[in-house]
């Protein structure tokens, strides 16, 4: 059973690596660049988590943002292709937690075409 488990995490992680590979490729900002532009929405951030995704049929960076002194993330997205910001939305620990437990049940994958 648990050997089974630990084969369908692997396996998910291996499709989930493939997948950020080919959104990489169709990427025109690096990661570097958008994590440039997404801090500059929240000033004194960091960043705690970013990704390339699918989103609304367009190919972004989502970067959660910690800013010192409050328990809400900035969640910035930045255009992969033009380099600009999408949206910018706070986020409390309680939305946080409702967004996580729908990446779960859909297992993390965001393309809302």
């Amino acid at each position: 059973m648990v050997l089974t488990l630990a084969a369908v995490v692997l396996a998910g992680c291996e499709s989930e690596q493939k997948e950020q590979a080919r959104l990489a490729a169709q990427a025109k900002v690096s990661k570097a660049d958008a994590q440039a532009t997404a801090l500059a929405q929240a000033p004194n951030g960091t960043v705690k988590e970013g990704e390339l995704e699918k989103e609304k049929g367009r190919l972004i960076w989502s970067f959660d943002i910690a800013t010192p002194g409050s328990k809400d993330i900035t969640e910035v997205n930045v255009d992969a292709i033009t380099g600009a910001v999408v949206s910018v939305a706070k986020e409390t620990p309680k939305d946080q937690d409702k967004e996580r437990a729908e990446d779960a049940g859909k297992g993390k994958k965001k393309d809302n075409d």
